[in-house]
């Protein structure tokens, strides 16, 4: 459990947390929600420690082990299966220790913590873990600095959850996923099985992950059994209750001052104005429900409709180095009507598709036919840096209107949802809801036919979500949508397209085909996979379900018959130590020790030697068969 007490908290003096206290149970997995700028990121400093609050605690049992993303993506020449089994800590200090130990009782500790933390496994949990971010076998291989920032996070993120800490902290893990990760990371966190505080703005995933919601409004931590869904209804129900209690609070004040402003002076009901003044005090008033604005977005509805279909594409291949296509054999089209995701894991060619749609890329081979006067607004997230870091969005936008009076410039900016305090801000100063808020206000701002979305939502919280749904839902023209976000393409589409094996076809299938699909395989070993725990998995299965690969067998084989030689000494060296009688006379303690830490020793000698034979007579068949 972790409990937090009177927790108080500012940042250059703004209040975040106001005497908020929170208990959270035991293997919770919470999701913990607030606007952005509510303070949600302060609160994991102060729970790991990183920062002091002003008043209040945090405890936790001891020697629990917290554990977050670093903020420093791995950048090194190490591989990245092993950056993630450095992550463990305690089983790279056994192992180190391991070679070069001893003592017989230490070295029997040393086996016995290393078989109960599942160490001689732990190279293919790693290699699961990375698989399910999205990298293959030969990715996992490959140096950490090979990678860019964002697949780096992704090493980051996989290492945090191979460590397995008792207490992990998420914030925002998404945002630097493609939809099949987030899928893929939904139903990880979901089996998780320890306790999970997860900062997010994604709905489904906090629907589907988490069983608790926290609350941060107004200062105060607010606990919710539930799902998100659940939660709004929850908090709904107890803002209508409030707006009741308040209202008949109200009324209740007016009456009672209404009687006090009557009868004060008079003598004859001087008593009972003095009473009613009392009752006055004693009702005290009931706090108004604060509702924060939430700006909306307005995108310019097509000054002129085209021709279906806008685009048409024919045989077409596509990519940034003359003869290495990324994309080949695209025949499409699309309508003036379509609302069109793209899925697809990162690196298939998502982003690549979108920018031939645009024009940003050219055709290879083929045919590729655009309507007469087609308009199409582009929003990438990596042009978030293409802002004029010192111009405010008033400057921005005045560059494209440069005939038009202040007002009307200003209005332009306003329907992008840009507050009136914020218009005059420095673009580097906003924050990243708000550039995203103005950059797309700029990719829509020629009235598009065609609005092609590459993964808005990275900065917004779930109101802003909402508001960006409502705008795409009321915009006329086609939407081509890239998005981890479900719960956003379930709200806008229509068609799903999936762009795999180099090449982009209609996806016949709904989302939830769709994830069945990718955290079913992602649960299955790779058909070329060499590490040794998909063979224990396998092994557990009946033989005639099972598909042997002969190297990783044998390798697993040779694995096991090093630990039954090392556990082997390990016995020798305990029975020489056992069989001298002064010992169990000069140190009883030691002696029990030792008897303890061989019946261990031979316990697991006894389960290796099963598991080698078992491998083996199916290795010998395998080959003979």
């Amino acid at each position: 459990m972790i409990t937090i007490t009177d927790l108080t908290a500012r940042i250059a003096g703004r209040l975040l947390l106001d005497n908020a206290s929170l208990s959270l149970p035991a293997g919770a997995k919470a999701g913990l929600v607030g606007r952005n700028g509510a303070g949600k990121s302060t609160l994991f400093k102060i729970i790991t420690g990183e920062m002091a609050p002003e008043t209040g605690t945090v405890n936790y049992p001891r020697n629990a082990r917290i554990g977050q993303v670093a903020q420093e993506a791995p950048g090194t020449d190490d591989p990245l299966i092993e950056i993630v089994l450095a992550a463990d800590k305690e089983r790279a200090a056994l192992l180190a220790e391991a070679e070069v130990a001893t003592d017989a009782h230490r070295i029997a500790e040393i086996q016995v913590r290393l078989a109960d933390i599942g160490a001689y496994s732990a190279e293919a949990r790693a290699a699961s873990i990375l698989a399910g971010l999205g990298f293959d076998e030969a990715a996992q291989k490959r140096p950490a600095r090979s990678f860019s920032g964002g697949w780096r996070m992704r090493v980051a993120l996989a290492a945090v959850l191979f460590s397995e800490p008792d207490l992990l902290l998420l914030d925002e893990p998404t945002n630097y996923l493609d939809l099949e990760g987030t899928l893929w990371l939904e139903d990880y966190v979901r089996r998780y099985p320890h306790t999970v505080i997860i900062i997010s703005h994604d709905r489904d995933l906090l629907n589907n992950a988490v069983n608790s919601i926290v609350h941060l409004d107004q200062h105060k931590l607010t606990f919710y059994r539930g799902p998100y869904d659940q939660f709004e209804r929850q908090k709904a129900e107890a803002e209508e209750l409030q707006m009741k209690a308040r209202a008949k609070n109200e009324a209740q004040r007016k009456h009672l001052q209404s009687f006090i402003d009557r009868f004060k002076a008079k003598a004859s009901k001087a008593k009972q104005a003095q009473s009613r003044v009392k009752a006055l005090e004693r009702l005290g008033t009931v706090a108004a429900v604060v509702h924060d604005h939430v700006q909306g977005f307005t995108f310019p509805e097509p000054l002129k409709e085209a021709a279906s279909p806008i685009i048409a594409v024919e045989g077409c291949s596509v990519g940034y180095a003359p003869g290495q296509p990324i994309l080949r054999n695209l025949n499409l089209r699309i309508d003036t009507d379509d609302r069109i995701a793209l899925l697809g894991s990162n690196g298939n060619g998502k982003s690549t598709f979108a920018k031939f749609i645009s024009g940003r890329l050219k055709q290879e081979a083929g045919r590729m036919t655009v309507a007469p006067n087609l308009k199409i607004g582009f929003f990438a997230q990596h042009q978030l840096d293409d802002l004029i870091p010192e111009q405010s969005a008033v400057e921005h936008v005045r560059r494209l209107m440069p005939a038009e009076p202040e007002a009307k410039v200003r209005a332009r900016v306003a329907q992008m949802g840009l507050a009136t305090q914020k218009m005059d801000t420095a673009a580097k100063d906003l924050s990243g809801g708000e550039k995203a808020r103005l950059l797309m206000g700029l990719a829509a701002f020629e009235a598009p036919n065609l609005l092609i979305l590459d993964e808005p939502t990275n900065h917004l919280d779930i109101d802003s979500r909402r508001a960006l749904i409502d705008a795409l839902n009321s915009y006329s023209g086609a939407v081509i949508l890239i998005s981890h976000d479900r719960y956003l393409i379930e709200a806008t589409v229509d068609r799903l397209w999936l762009v795999r094996d180099g090449t982009v076809k209609a996806y016949d299938g709904d989302l939830d085909e769709y994830r069945d699909l990718i955290v079913g395989s992602s649960r299955k070993p790779k058909k070329d996979r060499t590490e040794p725990a998909p063979v224990i998995e396998e092994a557990a299965k009946p033989a005639a379900a099972r598909k042997l690969n002969p190297i990783a067998v044998k390798k697993k084989i040779d694995e096991l018959s090093d630990l039954m030689a090392k556990i082997e000494r390990l016995i020798q060296g305990i029975d020489t130590e056992l069989s001298d009688p002064a010992i169990y006379a000069k140190n009883p303690n030691r002696a029990a020790d030792l008897t303890k830490a061989r019946a261990n020793a031979a316990d697991k000698l006894a389960k290796t030697e099963e598991e080698w034979l078992e491998l083996s007579t199916e290795y010998e068949d395998a080959l003979s068969g």
